[in-house]
């Protein structure tokens, strides 16, 4: 595949796009969370233990990443399970922490929503060649780094 002409950008050009893609992801995760009857920070965690797969998460990896506490995990991993999102195991190396696994129903309902999205992003994807998805590709690893990263500079609280 031969790259399609691009209109050129600059990178202020670039970070705006980036913020529109960003708010617009941010409507639409509050979106899909409230048809599910869940809330953001919920969904935001489920969708890490759907990542996990079978290495499966323990509620500690999951506050870290949600940025909340491991109290406030217990909340989240509570209706989690109320609304049969997912499951907790004794994690065998250590039977005073739990690991959380995804429900396979939940994870069907889940994958019923995002499933079309994703298939509307990997169209978007036949427009771009493999170099062209590389460079997206290490952009957006590199840009996650750098959005953790000052996460955990300047917004964390404890």
């Amino acid at each position: 595949m031969q790259a399609k002409p691009r209109q050129p950008a600059t990178p202020e050009q670039a970070l705006w796009a980036m913020d529109q893609l960003v708010a617009t992801h941010l409507v639409g995760q509050h979106e899909i969370a409230q048809q599910v009857g869940l809330n953001v920070t919920d969904l935001t965690c489920f969708a890490f233990v759907i990542e996990a797969g079978e290495d499966l998460l323990t509620a500690g990896e999951l506050a870290d990443r949600v940025h909340v506490t491991t109290g406030a995990m217990t909340g989240i991993l509570n209706r989690l399970e109320r609304a049969g999102y997912i499951t907790r195991r004794p994690d065998p190396a250590d039977r005073r922490r739990v690991r959380v696994e995804a429900l396979s129903d939940a994870l069907a309902r889940t994958r019923e929503i995002y499933d079309p999205y994703y298939a509307r992003i990997n169209e978007l994807f036949a427009d771009y060649t493999p170099e062209e998805i590389a460079v997206l590709h290490d952009w957006f690893r590199r840009a996650n780094t750098v959005a953790a990263d000052y996460l955990e500079e300047h917004c964390r609280t404890d």
